[in-house]
């Protein structure tokens, strides 16, 4: 599985306001922590940036790629002009740089696309339509297939483009992580050769804090399952990372036990609880709340 880094965020009230200053130490500190910590790719997210993206963006590039050259870099932002900006600064990669992200909405797409042609850029397709948010798997394929033609149409190999099909909150939207696992079944065959990936963490955007770390790691099991080919994740998580890179074969047996081949909602074998260790324990009783076979509730581990 094929990390991307997202704490280097505008969120971050450090890194915020060494965005705003254009104060490249705690921007380079970061940089470097996330390759330390073994991220395949560095997220450079400033949200929507309205007023200085397009000088900010490229600053940010050039003073990451100071420190760290040999990572690519994500580019996120909802500026458009930033976007452009910031691909004529980049330096090359052994992997490819990212576009975060062109939306399946034809006023982005048909502005965004001609933009990662020009740059030779993959990007991230982000499967938010007019309508917003997809009800469902089918939606998903039907914004999947109208972008992916566009692209395709300018010039770009389905091999360029990262899918991600949204991830939503486990506490609030559950029947929508199902859906997004049966999407991620379905992609290849309607877009062959695609990459994809997705904003991990949006699923414990918010349950309380000590409980998203098992979240996003079961998670993320279970989007691999079903095709996930990266996730942008907390560099933070080190556990997390472990999984991803193959180091907890265990954890993985075990969802994958619990979710089955074929169908989520079907699922696999359900264990003998009370025979698992502590630690088995929580991440069999998260499968069971993301696949809805239980409540949610803040306490679902000690129950």
């Amino acid at each position: 599985m094929f990390l991307i880094g997202e704490s280097l965020n505008v969120i971050s009230k450090k890194i915020g306001k060494a965005f705003k200053e254009r104060d490249p130490k705690p921007i380079q500190e970061e940089a470097l922590f996330q390759k330390e910590k073994g991220m395949d790719h560095i997220d450079i997210n400033l949200g929507p940036a309205k007023k200085e993206g397009h000088e900010l963006m490229p600053w940010v590039v050039q003073t990451v790629q100071e420190v760290v050259s040999d990572v690519p870099l994500v580019l996120d932002t909802s500026n458009i002009d930033a976007i452009a900006a910031a691909l004529k600064v980049l330096k090359p990669c052994d992997k490819p740089h990212l576009i975060n992200s062109i939306m399946a909405r034809p006023e982005r797409y048909e502005k965004m696309v001609p933009i990662a042609v020009d740059n030779n850029a993959d990007f991230i397709a982000l499967m938010w339509g007019p309508d917003g948010l997809p009800r469902d798997e089918n939606e998903r394929a039907a914004l999947c297939v109208e972008l992916l033609y566009f692209a395709n149409e300018a010039g770009i190999p389905n091999e360029k483009i990262w899918v991600d099909g949204i991830v939503t909150p486990v506490n609030i939207q559950q029947p929508q992580l199902i859906s997004l696992m049966k999407f991620q079944k379905m992609l290849q065959d309607i877009a062959p050769g695609a990459k994809s990936t997705c904003g991990l963490s949006n699923i414990s955007n918010g349950p309380p804090d000590h409980l998203r770390p098992i979240l996003n790691q079961t998670y993320m099991v279970m989007l691999e399952k079903y095709g996930m080919y990266s996730v942008i994740s907390d560099p933070l998580d080190e556990k997390l990372t472990e999984i991803a890179k193959g180091k907890r074969q265990d954890i993985v047996d075990l969802i994958n036990s619990m979710i089955g081949d074929e169908d989520p909602e079907v699922g696999g074998t359900d264990p003998d609880i009370s025979s698992l260790s502590k630690e088995m324990q929580d991440y069999a009783k998260t499968v069971r709340i993301i696949l809805g076979k239980a409540l949610y509730s803040d306490s679902w581990l000690e129950i």
